[in-house]
């Protein structure tokens, strides 16, 4: 079973208001990014999480940025998300490292949005990833709208990690949800919208959207602050309260 929204909120890895305004965005194909610190801090858990927020006729391919796979979605111009497992030169089926990045940001200009992930220590250390580390230009990695900067706290029992990013005994916080203009000199540009305070394990609204709408964000924040409250955090529960929001 899926981890939803609802539930990232019940758990507190993120506030109803940060859930809400994720929401907002990818309502919108609003492209983002999902970066974490150290393994297994949910980066896949996250990005599912929201994804699965999206309209039923925003189509998500899950890409390997091959010659073969971008020149066919170039032309079939099919819309939705392209989504990547993660920017990673690890040998592992899905992530995807130079060459093939390049590639994927190139089909953006098809009429695509991109979800992706990978690990650093922060925004701005990832844009650098993106730029210096794939070789991406500055103005495609502007494609991004929003970077999410997650860190996962906790250890296993015995002291030991093991392979399960939903293991009970790591707990995360989404630290740093930032809204990206443009990126310039491999830097990013923009502002944040929320952060994690530590001190007090509260997360602290900074701004409001500018790339894309907030209207009606105290109503998706309300929605989702009586699924995660109410313990109705499940798929189905999700699903049926995201679709009659947005009939309604």
């Amino acid at each position: 079973m899926e981890i939803t929204i609802a539930e990232l909120v019940r758990n507190g890895t993120m506030s109803a208001e940060m859930a809400a305004t994720l929401w907002a965005a990818v309502d919108e194909r609003r492209s983002f990014l999902t970066v974490a610190i150290p393994r297994f801090a949910g980066k896949s858990t996250t990005s599912e999480a929201i994804l699965a927020l999206r309209a039923a006729d925003i189509a998500l391919h899950r890409v390997d940025g091959s010659e073969e796979q971008m020149e066919r979605l170039k032309r079939a111009r099919l819309g939705g998300y392209l989504v990547v497992g993660e920017f990673s030169q690890a040998p592992v089926p899905g992530y995807i490292w130079g060459e093939p990045v390049q590639r994927v940001f190139e089909t953006l200009a098809a009429g695509y949005s991109l979800q992706a992930a990978l690990h650093a220590a922060g925004v701005e250390e990832a844009i650098r990833v993106v730029t210096e580390g794939n070789g991406v230009s500055d103005e495609l990695a502007s494609a991004f709208d929003l970077v999410l900067y997650i860190e996962r706290f906790g250890e296993p029992p015995s002291g030991e990690e093991r392979p399960d990013e939903n293991d009970a005994s790591y707990w995360r916080r989404l630290v740093h949800l930032y809204e990206l203009d443009h990126v310039e000199n491999g830097a990013p540009q923009g502002r944040t919208l929320f952060r994690w305070l530590e001190d007090n394990d509260q997360f602290e609204a900074v701004e409001t959207p500018r790339s894309f709408s907030s209207e009606r964000l105290e109503e998706r924040t309300a929605v989702i602050a009586e699924l995660a409250s109410s313990g109705h955090t499940g798929e189905a529960d999700v699903a049926e309260t995201v679709a009659a929001f947005r009939s309604g």
